[in-house]
């Protein structure tokens, strides 16, 4: 393995997720990329963002990939649909609150109105998904860890939801969790990833929120050297 690499919330963005794997990485199949979830919703192409990434594995790319809150509200969206439609259907209360962060984008990425046309090959890959992954100095996880129990990897909610957390280092053979979910700006990713006292770096810089200052862009760390790669959205 030559290099390993971290993207994060990529939400449906995928020209600037393309350009930024394509052009600044470019990754050989010795390199490994993880991914932190978050693959869907408010941008402009989720679907095409799904299919972009199963390609690059199936043709070998050493791609890993996590499950992040949006995957798993969709998942949700998808087991409460109902077969039909129509005026006496009993509503998806999970879709309702879904589509209040993004999911209408991913839907309409999709081409369908009811969930259940979503060919099936993408449920499996969404539910195929891992939690969290484990190396010598890492963990990388979407949202966090629930450092308030014994055992931070028995809270699979927390994984994916967690907002703020205070690392207990002890509880990771003190390690550093690497992870996305809550929008930061570029001052406070360079502050973290710089510093390498800080037992966690969050990459999620809010690709889709374009024009806004120290915010929108796609960026991907380098675990060796350390380099951070920035690629503004152009979807």
């Amino acid at each position: 393995m030559n290099n390993q690499w971290v993207i994060p919330d990529i939400h449906g963005c995928l020209e600037t997720l393309r350009t930024l794997i394509e052009d600044l990485i470019k990754p050989d199949k010795t390199d490994r990329i993880y991914f932190l979830g978050d693959y869907i919703d408010r941008g402009p192409d989720s679907k095409g963002v799904i299919d972009y990434l199963m390609k690059k594995k199936s043709e070998g790319f050493d791609f890993k990939f996590l499950l992040g809150n949006h995957e798993e509200s969709l998942l949700k969206s998808y087991e409460n649909e109902p077969l039909k439609t129509g005026l006496f259907v009993k509503k998806n209360q999970f879709k309702r609150n879904w589509f209040q962060y993004g999911g209408d984008r991913t839907v309409e990425s999709f081409g369908v109105k009811n969930l259940n046309d979503i060919p099936q090959k993408y449920i499996d890959w969404l539910r195929g998904l891992d939690y969290y992954f484990e190396t010598k100095d890492y963990i990388f996880v979407h949202a966090g860890l629930n450092f308030q129990i014994d055992n931070p990897f028995e809270d699979k909610h927390a994984m994916l939801w967690v907002r703020d957390f205070d690392v207990d280092a002890e509880k990771i053979n003190q390690r550093t969790i690497v992870h996305g979910h809550v929008s930061v700006n570029l001052e406070f990713i360079y502050h973290h990833f710089k510093n390498e006292s800080y037992r966690f770096i969050d990459l999620d810089n809010g690709v889709y929120m374009k024009g806004k200052d120290g915010f929108g862009n796609l960026l991907a760390l380098n675990l060796e050297s350390r380099e951070l790669l920035i690629q503004p959205n152009i979807d």
